[in-house]
C-alpha cells in the first residue's frame, strides 16, 4: 500500500493553531475554577472539562511535532494563580463553561468542514462530541438548580402568513414597529447573553489587573457592554418580552488577580472576535432592518475597540503570531 505524506492545509494549521492556544488558556482558567469550587453538582463538570483540554493539548502537541510545527507559547502555569481568593460564585463559572461550550461547538463545525486529512477531521469531530456532552452536561445541572436561563416565550402561530408589504423589511421611520419575529428574539437573547457575561467579566478583570492600560481598556468595554445591553433589551422591551439577567452579582469582592494580565487580555478578546460574529449572523438573518442597521453599527465599534486591544498586546509582546503565507517578496529579496 502507497503512502501520502500529505501535508497540512493554511486551514488545517490555523484551526489547529487557534485550538492549542484556546486550550492552553482553558486549562489555566479550569485549574483555578476547580481549587475554588465548592459546589459539588459543578465541580465535575469542570473537572471533565479539564481532563479533556489536558488530552487536546497532548494530541495538538503530538501533530505539531511530527509535522515539524514550531509549537506555540500559549499559556502556562505563570498565567494562573489556583490560590487567588475567589473572584466569581460557582453558578458563573457554569454559566461560562456553558458558553464555552456553545463557541467550541461553532468553531469545531467550521473546522471538520475544512479539514481534509482524516487524523484532523477526527480530531475535530471528537472536539465537537466533547462540546456537546459539555453543554448537556452544563443544561442539566442548571436546570436543576433553577438557574438555566431560557429565551421568552411567544405564542404558535395559529396559520401560515405571506409578507404582504415591503414595510416588514423597512420601516425605518414608522411609529409602530412590526413585531420581532422568533429568529429576531433569538439573536436579541444571544447577544444580550453574550454582552452580559463580558460586561462581568470585564468588571472583575478591572478589579484585578495590574497594569494601567488593562485596567483602561476594561473600564471601557465594561461601558460599551452595557451600552449594548441596554440596546438590545429595549428591543425586547419595546415588544413586551423579557430580557435575560445581569451577571454582575455574580462577579465578587476579591482584588487578587487569579489570572496574568496577558491571559485576561486574551480571554477578553477572543470574546469581543465572538461577539462580532455574532453580530455579524444577527445582521444577516434579521428582517427588520433598523435591527441590522443597529448591529452593523455596533458591531463597527466593537472592532476599533478590539483593535485597541490588539495594540495594548503588541505593545506587551503577548501577542503570539498564528502561521502565516510565505512573504515571496521578502524571500526574493534575501540576499543569496
Amino acid at each position: 500500500m502507497t503512502e501520502h505524506n500529505i501535508r497540512l492545509t493554511a486551514s488545517e494549521m490555523g484551526f489547529l493553531w487557534t485550538q492549542y492556544e484556546n486550550d492552553t488558556l482553558t486549562r489555566c482558567v479550569l485549574k483555578y475554577f476547580k481549587n475554588k469550587c465548592e459546589d459539588k453538582e459543578i465541580l465535575p463538570i469542570i473537572e471533565y472539562s479539564l481532563d479533556v483540554t489536558e488530552k487536546n493539548i497532548q494530541e495538538l502537541t503530538g501533530i505539531f511535532t511530527n509535522e515539524k510545527i514550531p509549537i506555540p507559547v500559549g499559556f502556562t502555569d505563570e498565567d494562573v494563580n489556583i490560590n487567588a481568593p475567589k473572584l466569581f460564585t460557582d453558578i458563573f463559572k457554569l454559566y461560562f463553561l456553558q458558553n464555552l461550550a456553545i463557541i467550541a461547538m461553532a468553531g469545531a463545525g467550521v473546522a471538520i468542514g475544512v479539514s481534509s486529512r482524516e487524523d484532523v477531521s477526527k480530531f475535530f469531530q471528537k472536539t465537537l462530541e466533547e462540546a456537546k456532552t459539555l453543554h448537556d452536561m452544563c443544561r442539566k445541572v442548571n436546570l436543576s438548580k433553577g438557574t438555566y436561563i431560557r429565551p421568552p416565550y411567544i405564542s404558535n402561530p395559529d396559520k401560515v402568513h405571506f409578507v404582504s408589504k415591503q414595510r416588514f423589511l423597512f420601516d425605518f421611520f414608522g411609529k409602530r414597529k412590526r413585531p420581532l419575529t422568533a429568529i429576531e428574539i433569538t439573536h436579541l437573547f444571544i447577544n444580550i447573553q453574550t454582552n452580559s457575561m463580558g460586561k462581568a467579566m470585564m468588571m472583575a478583570f478591572a478589579q484585578v489587573c495590574k497594569g494601567e492600560d488593562v485596567k483602561e481598556f476594561f473600564i471601557e468595554g465594561k461601558g460599551i457592554a452595557n451600552k449594548h445591553l441596554k440596546k438590545f433589551s429595549s428591543f425586547l422591551a419595546d415588544g413586551d418580552l423579557p430580557a435575560p439577567m445581569s451577571w454582575d452579582s455574580h462577579v465578587l469582592d476579591s482584588t487578587v488577580a487569579p489570572f496574568s494580565d496577558k491571559l485576561m487580555m486574551f480571554l477578553t478578546t477572543a470574546m469581543i472576535a465572538t461577539g462580532i460574529g455574532n453580530y455579524g449572523t444577527a445582521a444577516g438573518t434579521c428582517e427588520r432592518m433598523d435591527l441590522s442597521a443597529t448591529y452593523t453599527r455596533l458591531s463597527a465599534e466593537i472592532t476599533l475597540y478590539a483593535e485597541d486591544g490588539a495594540n495594548i498586546m503588541i505593545r506587551h509582546a503577548w501577542l503570539e503570531e498564528p502561521p502565516q503565507a510565505d512573504d515571496r517578496q521578502a524571500l526574493i529579496k534575501q540576499p543569496k
